[in-house]
């Protein structure tokens, strides 16, 4: 078979954001379209990524996946890729992926030099819905900015892809199917989805001392996989592996619309285990002790008791707290910590009580996967449910779930025949009398006009010259509020290569250590969604009680008010509230 070049011209607005290029399934159907950024991928990569190299390419399962798969398997023949490694029914989460890179191994002893992800994560799917594409290097994570910066600006003057017509691949069971192109042998190898995966978690984990908890008659357990990737796993860890009831599993089934659902684990849309939880609008009679969710490409996860709801700022610090004496992976010690800006500082008051190296860097797994490669990070996260820690390049909602129970095991170890278990919450309440308590939450304005979204962080950060200016505001909203100590617009060296990211987000800093934080994401496939981050650390033990929103409610207000939310937005209330 021959190498063909078609000819193509540039499409606008291809700029990978902080992981990948997300847009319509509509958008990404356009004749050549998924083609432009391929190509423009391959050719911002060094030669010897791509000629002779193993890709892998799968996904999350989403709408569109199975026949983008078809075309980058007949591109990457095209550039002269060797080999092709595909999961069964092209399903991989995005930190399966991520694992199948670092760890596994061809038959001719090579390994894969780097993967196309599809995925737009927490974002709905279907044909109406949301699509997305990214790169990952040979270390698993995803393409640094000097890659992502070079695919834009192959994608605004690219002229010609190159193809080759290959017949369908059969993705629906393991199998090697090979080609010759132009006296070369191309394989497509489609290998089982869990199996590389399962294997490094076993590693990591005491798997013998969870499942001797879940077998416990007063632990009950659930996982809910919103219809995402995370289901193709479930079964052969939480029941073939460790011994759930498989009525422990909601939503494990993946499809490519999810259900018609939001695949985003959080309160607002994994309504199914919230209510199973007793923490929905009717109270549930016996919840179960420990739940869990995970998002579309299961790199995401949301952390619930019985009735009680782990802030993914929380739970990193936790799991810090207690890896070393809970999970076999961390038993040597922790080499640091990590969390993304916006995220609470719960992770930093760990960090200096236990003396460990702390890294505060921009929302992207990218900035961590530096660190971790450098061997300065163990266990990082974000406030977007991201959690995740070096034995990967991505955040792993699994892991997560895994190291959750690895310490509910551990703090139970002389008591599982007891009458009453350790719970989460019991965990969660130590915790905050021990570091104190970081009150959080975050409010997103979904789909807001680009325009208007940049006047307000403009306008923002203009106001950030007169800090007196912004305590006399401050104090006519709420004389009880703090004043605010200084604010600037978050940037960042990189500590291993020095590079650095500006323009991160916007900081208002009080004295008694709260925050507020105003930042544009990048996750979304149209308009722009701006982030509103508050936080509000208290010490004193008679005060960690308190419920969230009252806490946090004259901070709320200040931020609105500085930012004149609803004046540049015309939002009267945020679309999401986590």
């Amino acid at each position: 078979m021959s190498i063909k070049r078609v000819q193509t011209t540039p499409f606008d607005g291809q700029k990978p954001g902080t992981s990948g290029l997300r847009k319509k399934v509509k958008v990404f159907i356009q004749p050549n379209y998924l083609q432009n950024f391929v190509q423009s991928t391959f050719n911002a990569l060094p030669a010897d990524q791509v000629k002779g190299a193993r890709l892998v390419v799968s996904g999350d399962g989403r709408y569109y996946s199975k026949e983008a798969i078809q075309i980058i398997i007949k591109m990457a023949a095209g550039n002269g890729v060797k080999s092709v490694w595909v999961g069964t029914n092209g399903l991989l989460s995005t930190p399966a992926v991520s694992a199948v890179v670092r760890e596994r191994v061809g038959a001719d002893g090579s390994k894969a030099s780097g993967a196309f992800i599809l995925t737009a994560s927490h974002n709905p799917g279907g044909p109406n819905e949301d699509f997305g594409i990214k790169y990952n290097m040979g270390n698993g994570g995803p393409a640094p900015e000097s890659i992502t910066n070079k695919i834009y600006e192959n994608t605004t003057q690219i002229k010609e892809y190159l193809t080759v017509d290959l017949p369908e691949v059969d993705i629906t069971k393991p199998g090697v199917t090979s080609f010759e192109v132009e006296g070369g042998t191309f394989t497509v190898d489609v290998f089982d989805s869990a199996s590389d995966y399962v294997k490094l978690l076993k590693s990591i984990f005491d798997f013998d001392s969870i499942r001797k908890l879940l077998s416990s008659p007063k632990f009950t357990f659930c996982f809910d996989a919103l219809h995402g990737v995370g289901g193709a796993y479930a079964k052969h860890i939480f029941v073939e592996e460790l011994g759930a009831k498989e009525d422990s599993l909601l939503n494990c089934v993946p499809k490519e619309d999810f259900g018609g659902g939001h695949p985003d684990p959080n309160l607002t849309y994994a309504k199914e285990l919230v209510a199973r939880m007793g923490l929905g609008k009717s109270d549930t009679q016996d919840p179960p002790e420990f739940g869990a969710a995970a998002d579309g490409d299961a790199d995401r996860n949301m952390i619930l008791g019985k009735r009680f709801f782990v802030t993914p700022s929380d739970s990193v610090a936790i799991i810090a707290a207690n890896a070393v004496e809970a999970i076999p992976y961390f038993s040597s010690g922790l080499k640091g910590v990590a969390r993304s800006m916006p995220t609470s500082a719960a992770l930093d008051v760990v960090a200096k009580h236990l003396n460990l190296k702390f890294f505060e860097v921009p929302t992207g797994w990218k900035f961590f996967g530096n660190l971790m490669d450098a061997g300065l990070c163990s266990i990082c996260g974000e406030e977007s449910f991201g959690t995740g820690s070096d034995h990967i390049r991505e955040k792993d909602g699994i892991w997560a779930v895994l190291a959750w129970l690895s310490i509910l095991a551990y703090k139970n170890k002389d008591n599982i025949g007891g009458d009453k278990l350790v719970t989460v919450e019991d965990i969660v309440r130590n915790h905050w009398s021990t570091y104190g308590r970081h009150y959080y939450t975050r409010y997103d304005y979904e789909n807001v006009d680009a325009g208007k979204a940049k006047e307000l962080m403009a306008s923002l950060v203009n106001l950030q010259s007169s800090i007196p200016e912004v305590n006399k505001i401050v104090k006519g909203v709420c004389s009880d509020v703090a004043n605010v100590a200084g604010g600037d617009e978050f940037e960042y060296k990189d500590p291993v290569d020095g590079s650095i990211s500006s323009h991160q987000g916007i900081r208002y800093l009080f004295e008694d250590g709260s925050r507020l934080v105003f930042r544009l994401s990048g996750t979304g496939s149209e308009g722009a969604t701006i982030r509103l981050y508050i936080e509000q650390y208290e010490k004193d033990p008679s005060k960690i009680s308190r419920e969230s929103s009252e806490a946090l409610a004259p901070l709320v207000a200040v931020a609105l008010k500085l930012s004149k939310m609803q004046e540049f937005t015309g939002r009267s209330a945020p679309t999401v509230i986590t």
